[in-house]
């Protein structure tokens, strides 16, 4: 990956929300579950399409902060508008493993 200056990582707008809905996404191409995050007054309720059911059932999710980066461009997923993307990493299986806070944090903040 080529270098970047500080001021490129400052473009990238990435928050803790809390997911306050989830559901399955069968008709999706992958399977993933379809989730409204609660990111705070400034940016309030966003949805995202997101292939984590290796680890992840809707009804865990529920009430769970995570990472998403708030800023890119709407996506078309099937249906499904995704507004956000939730950010994870894959574990040896090839599975995603949300990126979360250890401590519960205030929804919006952004990460510094």
């Amino acid at each position: 990956m080529p270098d970047i200056s500080f001021d490129d990582f400052l473009k990238v707008d990435i928050r803790v929300g809390t997911v306050v809905e989830a559901a399955p996404y069968p008709e999706a191409r992958k399977p993933a579950i379809k989730l409204i995050v609660d990111f705070g007054e400034e940016i309030g309720r966003k949805k995202s399409s997101a292939q984590i059911t290796d680890h992840y059932t809707p009804e865990a999710l529920i009430g769970k902060q995570v990472i998403a980066v708030v800023n890119f461009p709407p996506r078309q997923i099937g249906k499904f508008m995704s507004e956000v993307l939730v950010l994870g990493l894959h574990d040896s299986d090839g599975g995603v493993v949300l990126l979360r806070p250890d401590t519960p944090v205030q929804n919006g903040e952004r990460m510094s």
